[in-house]
């Protein structure tokens, strides 16, 4: 149907009275459905349980909707005078309702209710009309009524009636009067302005004292009901002697107003009324007729002067307007009437009141702004702008009040809410009218929010990074991660994930393990630092929402060095089997080079610092080993003095806590030939271990010293010869020098300690690159091999020349040097100084450093030496 249509239907009502056999047929009508409104008619005093009207089916709804929707009746005043049977859509009368009781005297007479329904929400306004039945008789307030009339009386006089009270309305209230009948009175009816009728009684023929001193009648007030229904008062009447004339009002109708909740003596206004007579017939006494119920107590008259005042307070909400009945009456007993309305004037004196129809509590803090939390009723009793409300939220808060009903609001978010901002908020509703002085109400909802997983946990740093000292034992706690994730509950509880990565070929967790709940990780082996030195993984903080949510962190774990490995002696070699020993000539000056102690250590950083201590000497006084370079020089010239046989004990120590050390032999012959060294070398010391086999050595090496010798007579004579050829050529070239690295050496962390800056004499040939480079000259001057059988330098190196022979190779490098002189940290270059005028192929380096410029023969070639600078 359109909106603007109307949709009437009527349902009889029949009710049967047994003992009276009467039937009454009432009528109830569905006035209106228009924007979820209906109204219904129904007569009072039905049973409880009688059937209003099908709500289900005028609204057009399903049952199921209803019980779904969680139906119910929602009244302002507490009384519920209905009930909804959800499973059947039936309205019901829940309690007996009496029309006079609800209405009194305003017609029609009706009561109203919301139907509210959840989910969503549906609001139905209905109307009930309460019809009225004929169950009360007209009544009089009082039963007998006197009244003294004088004789004199001319006809024509009026007398006022009591009025009757029927409290039922329409064609059941008060219909008509009847006065017994009689020969001197008639019957005069009259209506006022809100319809009723009352009656005054006319005198039609005078009065006779000396006939009839007294009379008395009956007033008898009908209604129109079926059956009719009647109230009786009895007249009793006085005949006095002559006072002709009666008082008379100067007006028939008072108006005047008062303002509810005026306070008791308010002036509300003055009647006058005058009589002819003079004298005491003159005299005029006013009061308020006794048959308007209970009004004398509200208002009271001055009987001498008609001043009307206010004798308690008035309240606009329950009475609008009075109408009181005012008497004149003299000496004599004549009497007039006149009329006072009196209107009630309204102030703002009643504040808003909220019902709370509904309310949500918590709300999930994903919810869409626009979500309802509470439907709240809001009423004024005072009417006009007095009763015009503004409804609003105190505070700023994500919440807003639409209203789309009247006199109904709803509470909706605004915005999207955040539990971890706010957890939960105090609404302050304030509603306001509009009077003045404007009258306000607030009510204040406690909401809580609740929490959803959209949060992940954040670990409080970016990058951890711990320490570790190596050879650690296994389990020990490395350090501890800490995550947080600002929901509550379970969607804040964190457990911590080691990610699988791999480290070299091992999968991270060989090494690490992290407690799920605290966050300690964990070593799970011992670490080495000389085998690792930092491992790196991802650890995954999870919360326990649902999906879960997570967030990765690297973590560096550096293994820190201990001092847990001893120096290694690189050179000298020391040999169980041979006896090596480094010659010094008598000739040698101070600060003479023996040899270089040259030791690494494979830990770092100061644990790797070496240092150089002579502990034993054959003679302290010859000899001192540098404390930093392990170099050992003469401290004093060499004379014929001393010892041939020389052996220095040099310990070797790191710079840790506590400190680790090596201890290397260095046997010195001091000696200006081999065969002075042979016939001396028979009696040097060896090492206890051999010395059940010294006769074996000592033969041994006899040979092999004199092989050593003829062969470094023939290599010495051969560079004389070439030297002296060729002392001027190639004196100054720059050619580049390619290290060599003893198979041996290994150079941990550039922690070396030897300097950077040596100087070094190089030869060089320019020719040959398939010869085999054999010197003998730089073995026999340098180093002695006492054991024939032994493998020492000259033969490692002879042997290592094969990758420099290859005949694609386009140049060919022999180096002949000590180990001492390749311990560099590292060789970067290599810069050769030269006069010669053409590039070489070849190089050939012997020990000794003193030979610059000096010429002698390098494979079948006359060379000079050259002086090679290595930087780093």
């Amino acid at each position: 149907m359109d909106v603007g249509k109307h949709l009437s239907r009527t349902i009889r009502w029949r009710f049967c009275s047994e003992p009276t056999s009467q039937r009454i047929l009432l009528f109830f009508f569905l006035i209106h459905i228009a924007t979820g409104q209906i109204r219904y008619s129904i007569p009072e005093e039905m049973k409880k349980g009688s059937l209003i009207g099908n709500v289900a089916m005028d609204f057009g709804m399903d049952v199921q909707r209803l019980r779904s929707g969680r139906a119910r009746i929602v009244t302002g005043d507490g009384t519920q005078y209905t009930e909804l049977k959800t499973d059947k859509g039936i309205l019901v009368v829940n309690e007996r309702i009496d029309r006079e009781q609800l209405c009194g005297e305003l017609t029609p007479c009706s009561f109203s209710f919301d139907l509210i329904l959840e989910t969503p929400m549906e609001l139905h306004h209905v109307t009930v009309e309460v019809l009225d039945i004929n169950d009360n008789s007209p009544s009089f307030h009082q039963h007998d009524m006197k009244l003294t009339i004088g004789e004199s009386a001319i006809p024509g006089a009026r007398f006022v009636l009591p009025i009757a009270n029927d409290p039922d309305v329409g064609a059941n209230g008060l219909q008509d009067y009847h006065l017994s009948p009689n020969e001197n009175f008639i019957l005069n009816k009259h209506s006022n302005t809100d319809g009723r009728t009352y009656a005054e009684m006319v005198l039609k023929k005078p009065l006779d004292r000396e006939r009839n001193p007294s009379l008395t009648l009956k007033l008898i007030a009908v209604d129109g009901g079926t059956p009719q229904k009647s109230g009786t008062v009895n007249i009793d009447i006085t005949v006095l002697d002559a006072n002709d004339n009666s008082p008379v009002f100067n007006q028939s109708v008072y108006k005047a107003s008062v303002v509810e909740n005026a306070s008791k003596g308010t002036y509300i206004t003055t009647v006058n009324a005058t009589d002819a007579d003079i004298g005491s017939n003159g005299l005029i006494h006013y009061s308020i007729s006794k048959m308007q119920g209970n009004i004398d107590s509200i208002f009271e008259i001055n009987q001498t002067t008609g001043v009307i005042f206010l004798s308690q307070e008035v309240d606009f909400e329950k009475v609008k307007k009075y109408e009181i009945r005012i008497e004149a009456t003299d000496q004599g007993a004549l009497t007039d009437s006149s009329k006072v309305v009196v209107d009630v004037i309204d102030v703002n004196d009643n504040p808003p009141v909220i019902n709370v129809m509904s309310f949500t509590s918590p709300v999930s803090e994903d919810s869409p702004p626009g979500t309802t939390v509470g439907i709240i009723n809001v009423k004024d009793l005072d009417s006009g702008e007095n009763g015009q409300v503004n409804c609003r939220i105190e505070q700023n808060a994500p919440f807003k009040i639409k209203s789309n009903l009247r006199n109904y609001y709803t509470l909706v978010t605004d915005t999207v809410l955040d539990r971890e901002s706010v957890s939960d908020y105090n609404i302050t509703v304030v509603v306001t009218d509009a009077g003045i002085p404007p009258l306000s109400t607030k009510r204040t909802f406690h909401l809580k929010v609740s929490d959803v997983n959209d949060n992940s946990p954040v670990f409080s740093q970016a990058v951890y990074s711990a320490f570790i000292a190596e050879n650690n034992p296994p389990g020990v706690s490395v350090l501890r991660l800490v995550a947080k994730d600002p929901d509550e509950n379970q969607n804040a509880r964190i457990s911590f994930f080691l990610e699988d990565s791999n480290i070299g070929s091992s999968s991270v967790s060989e090494y690490v393990s992290v407690n799920a709940e605290s966050g300690v990780i964990h070593a799970v082996r011992s670490f080495d630092y000389e085998q690792i030195k930092q491992l790196q993984l991802v650890v995954k903080a999870q919360d326990g929402g649902s999906p879960p949510l997570s967030s990765n962190v690297t973590v560096k774990i550096l293994i820190q060095d201990q001092n847990d490995n001893p120096p290694q002696v690189l050179y000298p070699v020391q040999s169980g089997g041979s006896v090596v020993a480094e010659m010094v000539p008598r000739s040698a000056d101070v600060g003479y080079l023996v040899t270089k102690v040259v030791a690494v250590d494979v830990d770092s950083g100061q644990n790797a610092w070496l240092s150089y201590k002579l502990q034993k000497a054959t003679d302290r006084a010859l000899f001192e080993v540098g404390l930093q370079n392990g170099e050992i020089r003469t401290i004093r010239q060499v004379t014929d003095k001393d010892a041939v046989k020389q052996r220095l004990t040099v310990i070797v120590e790191d710079n840790g806590q506590p400190s680790r050390s090596a201890t290397v032999i260095v046997n010195v012959a001091v000696a200006d030939s081999f065969p002075e060294v042979l016939s001396e070398f028979t009696d040097f010391p060896h090492d206890k271990e051999y010395n059940d086999n010294l006769t074996f050595y000592l033969v041994l090496a006899l040979a092999v010293v004199s092989f050593l010798f003829i062969t470094c007579l023939v290599v010495i004579i051969s560079v004389k010869i070439y030297r002296w050829r060729q002392s001027r050529i190639l004196y100054h070239s720059n050619l580049p020098v390619i290290p060599y690295y003893p198979p041996r050496y290994s150079d941990t962390l550039g922690t070396g300690t030897l300097q950077h800056v040596y100087n070094y004499e190089v030869c060089r040939t320019t020719d040959s690159r398939k010869s085999d480079c054999k010197f003998g000259r730089a073995g026999s001057e340098n180093v002695l091999i006492m054991d024939p059988g032994s493998t020492g330098t000259m033969q490692r190196i002879q042997n290592e020349k094969s990758i420099l022979d290859e005949p694609d190779s386009p140049l060919e490098f022999c180096f002949v040097l000590n180990f001492s002189f390749f311990m560099l940290n590292p060789l970067r270059d290599a810069v050769v100084q030269s006069n010669a005028l053409q590039p070489c192929q070849h190089y050939c380096i012997p020990h000794r450093l003193n030979l610059e410029g000096e010429a002698f023969s390098c494979r079948g070639k006359t060379v000079v030496w050259l002086l090679v600078k290595i930087t780093d």
